[in-house]
């Protein structure tokens, strides 16, 4: 009940202005006192209180001292009628949590991205003019540092803004970080969808990070039917907020239906015929700082137009090759015992198993190559046998122990990075060669073409080869692929990784 009522003080522009109106009661009409005994030794306050049956007539009195006498059309109407967005009072509490908790620095083009957007919010109360911008960037370019300095900085001078993804491992991670202390906090983070019935510019800023996540519409199949405009995802957003901010990566597309690029932001803004700003993040924070990592992984891949060349180490990132799964599990078993954290991910190659039932002792081992055998992570957002739930599985130590795969690994990093390529990508004689029918991802329909579907595999292996902060270690399934590799990476075998200091 009590979160119920911060809910609404939090969101509700009508119960901001009046706070001592609100109530919280729970009526447990079936229950005896006896029976809630235990639940007494909870303080009640006005957003939470408790009656029973047996005391149903000291529930009425309580409703008679809080409803009026005169008929609640016009309160209604207030209370329906309301803006929906962030309190004042919630701001001042993100603030706290998000500013002044977390010391972000920013440099260099982080920097004229966070300015850029701070100088659109003042033109736009100024002027009522509305912008839309775009920064883009690779892994660990510091976007979504980028995001949380602004969310921090705007809440401190009550400027209304929602930080919102399409991802549902990053939006529950970020609440948990930002909002680990305040609940309310939490619900300043949404998803992408959430702006289907937004009033138009009701916000002053949204900030839209991972946006290389979003859909050509928000509809699915729970979405009422008089939503079901076929508007695009990128039009809701724009028109949601006075400064509609996008932060992205583009060869992190790696869904069907995902249309999170610079030119479709572009051209959603030209149709809107808002001015639109691009800030291109060059910096490189992920992978040890290592640019020319980045760069080798998208030549590898061809996603550029690159060829795949030889590693050349640079002092700052590190880059293995194993021979068998075993070995590349060895390896970052031995970081994790020097104080590293550590994952292994996999392209998506294996059926998932996402039902876990009572009777279960251990988790379903999924992915299996030859004897090596290993969960992939859990399916949902409840932990089971040990593991962490999927949207925790990169941040929980205990996510170890499963596999991951690019839906819950993207948008994190973590000291070593295991990665599995699987027979959906496999190298043959001078060329890569994408294997649709190796892929058990559902989200590949007949409808998806082989192109798209090319495309897609190579981003993922994109995304899953650059999560890593100190290094990253690489086995293939295949015998011609792991030739490949060995001719362009040092294998594990007599290569002496420097402990953590």
């Amino acid at each position: 009940m009590r979160g119920y009522c911060e809910y609404l003080l939090s969101f509700n522009g009508a119960l901001e202005r009046m706070p001592k109106s609100l109530a919280g009661v729970a009526f447990l009409h079936n229950a005896t006192e006896f029976g809630v005994a235990g639940l007494r030794s909870v303080k009640e306050d006005q957003h939470g209180r408790m009656y029973t049956g047996e005391r149903r007539g000291a529930f009425l009195d309580f409703l008679r001292s809080r409803l009026a006498a005169k008929p609640g059309a016009q309160a209604a109407d207030v209370l329906l009628d309301a803006k929906v967005r962030p309190s004042k009072q919630l701001m001042s509490v993100a603030a706290a949590e998000i500013r002044d908790r977390e010391q972000f620095v920013l440099i260099a083009e982080q920097r004229i991205a966070y300015e850029r957007v701070m100088s659109a919010v003042r033109k736009a109360k100024r002027s009522n003019r509305k912008q839309v911008i775009v920064v883009t960037g690779g892994p660990g370019s510091g976007k979504s540092v980028i995001a949380m300095s602004l969310l921090g900085e705007l809440y401190r001078r009550g400027v209304p803004a929602l930080h919102a993804t399409g991802s549902q491992s990053f939006t529950k991670t970020m609440r948990k970080v930002a909002g680990d202390r305040k609940r309310e906090v939490q619900q300043l983070f949404k998803y992408f969808n959430s702006f289907m019935d937004a009033e138009p510019n009701d916000l002053d800023v949204l900030i839209c990070d991972e946006a290389h996540r979003l859909r050509k519409t928000s509809a699915n199949r729970y979405t009422k039917a008089e939503l079901r405009t076929g508007r695009p995802q990128v039009a809701e957003l724009i028109d949601a907020a006075r400064v509609p901010v996008f932060l992205l990566d583009q060869h992190q597309v790696v869904r069907p239906g995902e249309m999170g690029t610079k030119a479709e932001i572009q051209q959603a803004a030209a149709a809107a015929g808002l001015d639109c700003t691009v800030v291109e993040l060059d910096g490189q924070f992920r992978c040890g700082g290592s640019e020319a990592y980045e760069k080798w992984v998208i030549d590898l891949l061809g996603l550029d137009g690159g060829t795949p060349h030889h590693w050349e180490p640079d002092g700052k990132f590190q880059l293995l090759t194993a021979e068998n799964p075993q070995e590349l599990e060895d390896f970052l078993l031995a970081r994790r015992e020097e104080g590293y954290g550590a994952r292994i991910s996999a392209g998506y190659c294996w059926k998932w198993t996402t039902k876990i039932t009572p009777d279960m002792t251990t988790l379903p081992t999924d992915v299996v190559i030859g004897e090596w055998a290993r969960p992939w992570n859990l399916y949902g957002d409840r932990s089971a046998l040990g593991a962490p739930p999927a949207p925790l599985w990169a941040t929980d130590p205990a996510g170890f122990g499963q596999v991951g795969c690019v839906y819950t690994a993207q948008g994190f990093e973590y000291d070593w990075s295991g990665v599995i390529l699987g027979p959906d990508l496999v190298w043959r004689t001078d060329r890569w060669v994408v294997d649709r029918s190796a892929s058990k991802d559902p989200s590949f329909t007949k409808a998806t073409t082989d192109e798209d579907i090319d495309r897609l595999i190579r981003n993922t292996y994109k995304v899953l080869l650059t999560r890593g902060m100190v290094g990253t270690i690489v086995y293939s399934t295949d015998r011609e692929t792991r030739a490949k590799l060995r001719s362009l990476i040092h294998p594990v075998a007599g290569v002496e990784v420097p402990a953590l200091v």
